[in-house]
Formats: C-alpha cells, structure tokens, sequence
C-alpha cells in the first residue's frame, strides 16, 4: 500500500465552488480500481490550504489514476480554482531496520 499526499491552495472566495468539484475528483476516484480510502483535511492555519490523503493498494494504480482521461477533465475544473500548483508526494512505509 502508498499514501497520496496531495497539496492545493485554494484561491480567495472559490471555496465552495472548489469544494463541490473537489467531491467529484474523489466520488470518482473511489470508483477507481486500487483506490483504499481517501480524507481531506484543511490547514488550521491556513483555511485555503488543503491536504488530501489518499490510501492507494499501489503506486502503479495511483499512477493509471493520476494519467487517467477522467481525472484530466476533472481537473480542468479545479486548476483554474487554485492559486499554485498542486503538490503530490507518493508515500510509502519505511523498511523496518
């Protein structure tokens, strides 16, 4: 198993607008075959800042995800939201010494 971290920051005032496309990203992706779980967190300190943690069975089904035609039109939805770049950071456990 990996672990999705996924960075956004949200534009001022788009919030709600980037939240009804963010649930169809993950209504979609919960469909996709590798997919565990998933939640999404906001930043206490920043609230346009959002993390999103996904639990994937492995990095070759995050990565038919990530490529996918779905997730692209998907996406071209929320980009215009954000105000940088999303960040992603594949995690994976560390071999026990």
């Amino acid at each position: 198993m990996i672990r999705v971290l996924i960075e956004r920051h949200i534009a001022e005032t788009l919030e709600t607008a980037y939240e009804l496309r963010a649930r169809k990203v993950l209504q979609q992706a919960v469909s996709t075959p590798g997919f565990i779980s998933g939640e999404t967190l906001v930043d206490s300190n920043d609230p346009n800042h959002r993390i999103t943690l996904a639990n994937w069975r492995s990095e070759l089904d995050w990565t038919r995800w990530y490529h996918s035609d779905e997730r692209k039109e998907l996406m071209t939805e929320l980009i215009p939201m954000m105000d940088q770049d999303e960040i992603i950071t594949i995690l994976k456990q560390s071999p026990m010494p």
